[in-house]
């Protein structure tokens, strides 16, 4: 069947400029760590991409470790734009990352030049792609110079096989000291992916010189790996990420303390008629000054409730000061 997407499409998303850059994300990005790669449902990821599109989505997170297994994802990624969204590539933001172990060998692995000029040509084959939109250092490398890094970010703008560079997992004094090499190099970080919810709110000390640097924010986990949605309130489910001993959640993440925290700021949700998740991401993206937040899901319906929140974003400070008495609890 052909695929044609919604013509109601950007009018059902709200879109956030990166940074001081001209470019701008929608607030709810897709990302595809888990559930996109080769042991995953093909069909299903298919309908999650399209589907996510047809509701303002531009923008798909990846990286080359994706899958499983390792580079799956972006195949697969690959496939569902090449069959279907081909036509539509010019309105769409293509993410990929690399930084952690890829390949065996001393040139797989952290933020050399080799690996990473090396690792994105593989990305650019699995997506059969001429170039990404962004593309991420995943993670400082303490073994490589920061120099060496950035020059190789750099590069691969000057050759065209990137638009744009974006840091992950960077600290602010890495961040800043990563900007001031990248102006000296004629280009510009775009953005900083990070960890921020409810229930991780370290990095919030990034915002003042990401501001200051003027970079765009995006977070991954905003859900906290599903903990911040009402699956965990009676219990774990059978089918869940953490009945399944993920090595991203476990049972021992839900511990009761959680449990009560997360009872609380339900009823907080429930009084915005909003269902937790949706005040979770509704509260990341204003607390956390972001610019986007990564989704992700397992079937298209969860993209589908996300996108709910968009229709109350704005907390009170009298929800916010609520929630931080929750949190602090």
């Amino acid at each position: 069947m052909i695929y044609s997407a919604n013509d109601n499409r950007y009018q059902t998303m709200e879109y956030r400029r990166c940074g001081n850059s001209g470019l701008k994300l929608p607030a709810m990005s897709l990302g595809l760590w888990h559930n996109f790669g080769g042991e995953s449902s093909f069909e299903n990821a298919r309908k999650i991409v399209l589907g996510s599109f047809d509701l303002g989505i531009t923008h798909f997170d990846l990286a080359n470790n994706y899958g499983p297994p390792a580079g799956s994802a972006e195949e697969t990624f690959g496939r569902i734009l090449n069959r279907d969204l081909k036509p539509y590539r010019d309105e769409i933001i293509v993410a990929t990352k690399a930084g952690y172990g890829m390949w065996e060998g001393p040139y797989g692995d952290g933020g050399s030049k080799k690996y990473l000029v090396s690792s994105l040509d593989q990305s650019l084959k699995r997506m059969n792609l001429e170039y990404v939109d962004i593309f991420y250092h995943h993670r400082p490398d303490t073994e490589t110079p920061l120099e060496e890094t950035m020059e190789a970010l750099a590069l691969l703008i000057q050759q065209g096989k990137a638009l744009y560079i974006g840091l992950s997992n960077y600290s602010k004094e890495q961040i800043k000291e990563a900007s001031a090499i990248l102006k000296t190099l004629g280009v510009r970080c775009l953005i900083h992916q990070h960890n921020y919810s409810m229930l991780n709110q370290q990095n919030a000390a990034l915002k003042p010189v990401l501001k200051e640097e003027g970079i765009g924010s995006i977070a991954f986990c905003p859900l906290a790996q599903g903990l911040l949605t009402n699956k965990y309130i009676h219990g774990i489910p059978k089918d869940s990420r953490a009945a399944g001993n993920s090595i991203f959640l476990g049972p021992e993440a839900i511990t009761e303390e959680v449990l009560k925290k997360i009872v609380k700021l339900n009823e907080i949700a429930e009084n915005r008629n909003q269902n937790l998740a949706q005040m979770a991401l509704a509260w990341a993206l204003q607390t956390g000054e972001l610019t986007s937040v990564i989704l992700g899901a397992s079937k298209l319906a969860q993209i589908q409730d996300n996108i709910g929140a968009l229709n109350r974003l704005i907390l009170s400070e009298e929800e916010l000061q609520t929630i931080d008495t929750i949190l602090l609890s």
